[in-house]
């Protein structure tokens, strides 16, 4: 592939490394990356809110496709400028149908940011798969009281694809749905919404074609973009799906993977 345009990367398994926090490899071609005049496009699971840190610590400002590409955000502005929501009516139908399809699972929905609406809402039921979340408890009728980007469910004790597999059975005709964890968690966005759709929505912001895009990814959430982009790269701990899809397979994200690909050109 010629030098790319745009450069796509998913953040947890991939960007980031075990400990969280991007090496100094990466952050050296990132930089050279910069002075190029090439954007990165920051393509994750995460929700703005989590995405800032990792913006910190890599140092941009520009746009990242959240929540399973249901929103773009804009780094530099803090401006939410695409969100594909559920509305309230759909919301109760795909809520109503998860508990059919996931008997004892926990339900969670992620809202856009608003003033005064809580972002991530659970019921009492629901399993946090990450430490430290800020969430806010409701009762379970509430989870549908605002629009949502993404519903998350969890069932400690059967494996993330399996549940995958059950929702599409139950739901496949309303959701998308997806997984970036392998402990018993699905996201489900509205159909048709992938990272896939919200990296297109960021290559039209920023004037560039699909076949001029390097995109990298790890996790079954990343599959759709890995096949859009011109170049889909799957890291070397990538789920199997990846390996399978990806034009080329990479290191591990341990061991500068992504730095290693992006080397090549800058």
């Amino acid at each position: 592939m010629r030098s790319p345009r745009l450069v796509a990367s998913d953040v947890d398994g991939t960007l980031l490394g075990a400990d969280g926090h991007p090496g100094p490899r990466l952050l050296a071609v990132l930089d050279r990356m910069r002075d190029a005049g090439v954007p990165l496009v920051l393509a994750t699971g995460r929700p703005p809110r989590w995405i800032l840190p990792v913006c910190d610590a890599i140092g941009l400002r520009g746009l990242c496709v959240a929540a399973n590409g249901a929103v773009l955000w804009d780094a530099g502005t803090d401006e939410v400028l695409e969100a594909a929501e559920f509305d309230r009516d759909v919301l109760v139908e795909v809520i109503d149908r998860l508990r059919v399809a996931l008997p004892g699972a926990g339900l969670a929905v992620e809202r856009v940011p608003r003033p005064g609406v809580a972002e991530f809402c659970c019921e009492p039921a629901y399993e946090h798969a990450w430490p430290n979340s800020d969430h806010v408890e409701v009762p379970a009728a509430e989870l549908t009281a605002e629009p949502a980007v993404k519903v998350l469910a969890r069932r400690r004790g059967i494996a993330s694809d399996v549940l995958a597999r059950a929702v599409r059975a139950g739901l496949g005709e309303l959701v998308d749905v997806t997984f970036s964890a392998g402990g018993g968690l699905v996201e489900c966005s509205v159909r048709g919404v992938t990272k896939a759709h919200g990296l297109a929505q960021a290559a039209v912001h920023l004037g560039v074609d699909a076949d001029a895009v390097v995109a990298f990814g790890d996790m079954p959430n990343d599959l759709e973009m890995l096949r859009w982009a011109g170049h889909g790269v799957a890291m070397g701990n990538a789920h199997p799906e990846l390996h399978a899809a990806a034009d080329e397979v990479t290191a591990h994200h341990d061991e500068d993977g992504v730095a290693l690909v992006l080397e090549r050109w800058f």
